[in-house]
């Protein structure tokens, strides 16, 4: 993406960035099955939850009985001129004023406390999710996204959850209370503002659409924003190499100015929604107050105490109307952010074990392909027909043109993926009915870009095997013959590694990533390029380590170094995903194919 040639205006980058996987479905807001959803996750928080709406309840009862002391206080005591009854009707006021201020405390606080308990578990469960995601997934999906749904997407459900959700239920309950104190103040007018439940049903009606389309737009264009930045981040050192930075930046700005376009979209129309629901409010009071007034003057048996307790009511029951086109624009939000994560939660896992699938005790290490295909789009086949063995303690080596396969080859024994067709064996057990940790658990990586967590050398040595003790982890290093050279880090193996490595070379990085699989002690072992990142001198050192290494392993070694797989038991070379040679080094080179064509190559005489 960042590549590519600064794009036309919004239309374009708007398409290629919604391709296939990027596509959100269309959603219906406030989808009763995603706030399902959403109250399973509050199920752990009964109580809690519990209390909150007992709250809510009272909250709604306590604003209109607030309303009903102060009109009642006006048309009884105030109209007698009775001031002893006026302080008792104030006493009562402030009684119940303190009442609803505690209440509301309350019911801030556990909402706010509900909604913070509901994102925790809401990113823990996206978390285990991810970790659990099959390797097409992250293929597919951009940093970015990933890192949106686990962001903005949660805090809108947080937002739902600690203010839209309860301050709605609260805007409604006042409503209803209030609506039931009018029908008792006067029936007839009570019917014209019965009146406005249909203008209400269309206004939300023609809106909802648009308002919905605008903030899932908004969200979509936020998430390739942030999407655009993590590769960008990523990918520093590329852009500054090919003087890209002008180039990008205005990819950036084009879609910077494609959200802050959909941001000002949604304003309008959510202006357009709550000037439209005020003045439709206003006008109604309008018009009660023309009909009230006339009821009272021409002596139709309405009083002014009435039509006074009336009023204060029609107050609170419009009030919320507008609250609630806000609070309305917000749940959009929220549940444009919860259809996002559940659909990430929904992403199908990693193809499960079968039932009764074997768990492996510790293997000798015999790996066979019978027959193999295999593609990561099934219509595109990237091995074709692949048979050979690999013998326990055997090193097999890749080698081949880029794209010819090799990785495809490790992905597959380590059953990140499974074979198209055909029957690939470990230890004769079809990998199909293998537990898959039981078998990852016993092989050992090193790749050519190894990556390091935060935390020290020491420990991301231990990851190899977590129980192991210092000790351990010193010998290892020096079996491998490079524990001069990372006792040489300012802080020895207790040096921090910086973010993803960073402040470790790669040379020091590939020797950390040998430590951990010498510790880890795998039958398996993959080495993928990775020699590529040592200098020549060092990389004369770890050969006779690696000859420790590999001893007693069955090792697949993927090289274009060919100097570096001149004593495995057995080369293949792959073109185009198929085996066009395999034999012994000296057999090949004897042979004059193409295994010697690549070796004259890279290995100068």
């Amino acid at each position: 993406m960042i590549s590519q040639i600064k794009p036309p205006r919004a239309e374009s980058t708007l398409t290629r960035y919604t391709r296939r996987e990027e596509q959100e479905a269309d959603s219906h807001p406030l989808d009763l099955r995603l706030i399902g959803r959403l109250y399973e996750y509050t199920r752990p928080y009964a109580s809690q939850r519990n209390w909150l709406i007992v709250l809510v309840i009272l909250r709604s009862i306590q604003l209109p009985c607030l309303t009903w002391i102060i009109a009642a206080v006006i048309k009884g005591p105030v109209d007698r001129g009775d001031m002893h009854g006026v302080a008792w009707g104030v006493l009562g006021f402030l009684a119940l004023a303190l009442f609803t201020q505690g209440c509301l405390h309350f019911r801030q606080r556990l909402a706010l406390e509900l909604g913070e308990s509901v994102v925790h578990d809401l990113r823990r469960d996206l978390f285990a999710r991810l970790q659990r995601m099959p390797m097409s997934f992250f293929q597919r999906t951009k940093l970015g996204r990933i890192i949106s749904r686990m962001t903005t997407d949660v805090e809108y459900v947080r937002m739902g959850v600690q203010e839209v959700l309860f301050v709605s239920l609260v805007q409604v309950g006042q409503m209803t209370v209030a609506a039931v104190f009018m029908l008792w103040y006067d029936p007839v007018l009570f019917l014209l503002v019965l009146a406005l439940v249909p203008v209400l049903w269309l206004l939300n009606r023609h809106f909802n659409r648009q308002l919905s389309k605008a903030h899932r737009d908004v969200q979509e264009s936020f998430s390739r924003v942030t999407a655009t930045l993590a590769e960008s981040v990523n990918g520093i050192r590329v852009t500054q190499a090919f003087v890209r930075q002008d180039a990008n930046a205005g990819m950036f700005s084009q879609l910077i100015n494609d959200h802050s376009d959909f941001n000002f979209g949604l304003t309008k129309i959510q202006g357009r929604f709550q000037g439209l629901l005020d003045l439709n409010n206003q006008l109604f009071i309008s018009v009660l107050l023309i009909l009230g007034g006339y009821q009272v003057l021409s002596g139709g048996g309405t009083q002014v105490g009435d039509l006074v307790g009336f009023f204060f009511m029609a107050n609170l029951f419009f009030a919320p109307i507008t609250t609630l086109g806000v609070q309305y624009n917000h749940a959009l939000t929220a549940m444009a952010g919860a259809e996002r994560v559940f659909r990430l939660l929904d992403n199908p896992l990693e193809q499960q074990d079968p039932p009764g699938a074997i768990e492996l005790s510790r293997v000798a290490g015999r790996v066979e392909f019978r027959d193999v295909s295999f593609g990561y789009d099934p219509g595109r086949l990237v091995l074709h027909d692949l048979n050979f063995v690999a013998e326990p303690g055997q090193t097999i080596a890749l080698v081949g043109h880029t794209g010819g396969g090799k990785t495809s080859i490790l992905n597959l024994i380590a059953s990140f993926y499974l074979p198209t067709r055909g029957e690939l064996t470990i230890d004769g057990h079809d990998i199909r009915r293998v537990a898959r940790v039981s078998l990852r658990r016993q092989i050992g990586l090193v790749l050519q870009q190894n990556f390091l967590f935060s935390g020290t050398v020491m420990d991301n040595i231990r990851v190899g095997r977590p129980e192991a003790s210092d000790d351990e982890i010193y010998e290892a290093a020096h079996r491998l013959d490079c524990l001069d050279l990372l006792a040489e880090l300012p802080d020895g193996l207790h040096t921090l590694v910086g973010e993803r490595g960073g402040s470790l070379s790669l040379g020091q990085r590939q020797l950390v990533c040998f430590t951990r699989a010498m510790l880890a002690d795998p039958p398996l072992l993959f080495l993928d390029e990775a020699t590529s990142s040592v200098d020549t001198l060092t990389e004369a050192r770890i050969q006779r380590a690696l000859a420790e290494l590999l001893k007693g392993r069955t090792s697949f070694v993927v090289a274009h170094r060919l100097s570096t797989i001149r004593h495995a038991d057995q080369v293949l070379v792959l073109d185009h995903g198929r085996i066009v040679e395999r034999g012994t080094h000296r057999q090949l080179l004897a042979r004059g194919g193409e295994y010697a064509k690549l070796y004259r190559r890279f290995v100068p005489c």
